[in-house]
């Protein structure tokens, strides 16, 4: 009887552990093959809507109205028909789009070409079809395309459609207006030394002046579109040679597998196709400046431009990354070394300050001299609340401030905040609510935050900062030690497209230490960064200098 029951349970125990290695091994192979899977069935998705294009008829008039239908009874869409002078029929159309099309441009080379054409056609009296060479126009760029769903997206984009009699195919001409802001300085990340220039809202505006920094036969610019209505134009640049083949195939299979409405803005890209989408802390670098664009594709990274933003992102990134700007290049390297360390221990302590003062002040007053800790027993006599909670009031008060003046209009925005913080820093040690010593700390915290150069790797120092002032109000200094531990941990384990995202420093890669933390002389420094795995390694040639 036991021999029998104990049987049993050991069958049991086998069938439970064969049906957890099947599912196990179900996960993986899921986990494994998902993108490949969805990629297939958004490219399946794709060729069935170009199956189903309806074909064109053959009437120049049915033809232009086939593609007018596509955006229904919209003002803004311009058909003409030209008809000859011994014709009963049109024998040319012409579709654009009102407002996207430059009215010089159109007149010139394409419709003034055409109306002479037509007016000099005589096909009553020869009985030979309206045939127009691309030649004929004005324009460098003249294609011929077949599909009306193709015919109708680049209209959207300025082009200009010619239907011609005889023709099974349609002609489009770019006489697309430039529409938008012109080059100036970039708002986010501006510099003392260096180009004044930076990205704009128009896709090949910002190609143009990454070409212009790498002046390389070598540099590739491929485009696709995203998005079901939008259709949003999205550029991957990369350097041949330079790039690993194993990143650049994982950004395209990235991008093939997004299948939305509408992609407006670099921030839905990148959201869409990052590594690690719950953490706090990106996994791709956004950039307004070409210089900063065009070094990352020297280091063999690629660089993603979306139409209609002048944020590109740049994959893959490391922490250190975020700790550095363009200016550190264009300085000497003492100086350089000298900012990347002062951001690195002020980046620390936007995290961290408020909740060693906490932590110090509760827990551990033995760690302060005793004249310090006797002027801070003073400050806080009357104070009605414990120190986290003063610490919390004041911390989110300044934020609230801050946001209020990014808000604001930008001629009373900085007015209204500084004069804020003052009046509201001043009225609450007045009236005994915070002290002194408090509105220290949270100013220089604050000051600290300010110094990351990458906005979006400030706000996660900034979302840590009440979690570490939690931990220390719980724990003191031994809660703050296990929040540094897991926060290193996070970002030990985090990667960016396949390269540890704490490289060089964990794991330790010794070539690459000379751009991290610190930076050596450029003279020094003839490798790229070794972590990113570039195929050709040598960033200079010849004798260091001793």
């Amino acid at each position: 009887m036991r021999t029998q029951t104990s049987g049993n349970g050991a069958y049991w125990v086998h069938g439970y552990i064969r049906l957890y290695a099947e599912h196990s091994l179900t996960v993986v192979v899921w986990v494994r093959y998902r993108r490949p899977v969805q990629m297939r069935n958004v490219r399946k998705t794709r060729e069935s809507n170009r199956q189903a294009e309806p074909s064109l008829p053959d009437d120049v008039q049915q033809r232009a109205e086939a593609v007018r239908s596509l955006f229904g009874a919209s003002a803004d869409v311009v058909v003409r028909t030209y008809v000859a002078p011994n014709a009963e029929r049109p024998v040319a159309a012409t579709f654009h789009v009102d407002g996207m099309v430059d009215a010089d441009l159109l007149a010139r080379c394409v419709t003034g070409p055409l109306a002479v054409a037509v007016q000099a056609y005589s096909g009553a009296d020869c009985g030979a079809p309206f045939n127009m060479p691309a030649s004929a126009f004005h324009s460098p760029d003249v294609r011929r395309i077949s599909n009306v769903g193709e015919a109708a997206g680049m209209a959207i984009r300025g082009h200009t459609i010619v239907i011609l009699e005889g023709d099974s195919a349609m002609l489009v001409s770019n006489t697309a207006a430039v529409i938008g802001r012109v080059i100036e300085e970039p708002t986010t990340e501006s510099t003392v030394r260096g180009s004044k220039e930076g990205f704009v809202e128009n896709l090949r505006t910002n190609t143009a002046l990454i070409r212009r920094s790498i002046a390389d036969p070598r540099l590739r610019v491929e485009e696709m579109s995203i998005g079901r209505t939008a259709h949003t134009r999205v550029a991957t640049l990369h350097v041949d040679g330079i790039v690993n083949s194993m990143v650049l195939t994982e950004v395209r299979e990235r991008l093939a597998m997004i299948d939305v409405d509408a992609l407006h803005e670099s921030g839905h890209l990148e959201e869409l196709i990052e590594d690690a989408p719950y953490s706090i802390f990106p996994t791709m670098m956004r950039t307004e400046r070409p210089d900063r664009a065009a070094g990352a594709l020297l280091e063999g990274r690629v660089v993603l431009v979306v139409d209609g933003t002048p944020f590109v992102l740049i994959v893959p990134v490391t922490f250190t990354m975020f700790l550095t700007t363009s200016e550190d290049y264009f300085e000497r390297f003492p100086l350089g070394t000298l900012a990347r360390l002062l951001r690195v221990v002020a980046f620390a302590l936007s995290m961290l300050l408020p909740a060693l003062y906490v932590a110090v002040t509760t827990f551990h007053q033995e760690a302060l001299p005793t004249p310090l800790m006797l002027s801070i027993a003073a400050q806080r006599e009357g104070i009605p609340f414990p120190a986290v909670f003063e610490a919390l009031i004041m911390e989110l008060t300044f934020e609230v401030v801050r946001e209020a003046g990014i808000r604001l209009p930008r001629l009373v925005g900085p007015a209204v905040s500084i004069v804020g913080v003052l009046v509201l820093g001043d009225a609450a040690i007045r009236s005994g609510l915070v002290s002194p010593i408090m509105v220290i700390v949270v100013a220089g915290t604050g000051v600290a935050s300010f110094a990351t150069p990458s906005f979006s790797m400030a706000i996660g120092a900034r979302l840590l900062r009440f979690a570490f002032l939690f931990l220390s109000a719980a724990l003191g200094l031994y809660g703050i030690a296990i929040g540094v531990f897991a926060f290193l941990a996070h970002l030990t384990a985090m990667e960016s497209f396949g390269v540890p995202f704490m490289a060089p420093l964990a794991p330790v890669v010794p070539s690459d230490l000379k751009d991290s933390v610190v930076r050596a002389p450029w003279w020094a420094i003839r490798r790229r960064p070794e972590s990113v795995r570039p195929v050709d390694s040598r960033r200079a040639r010849g004798e260091e200098r001793r």
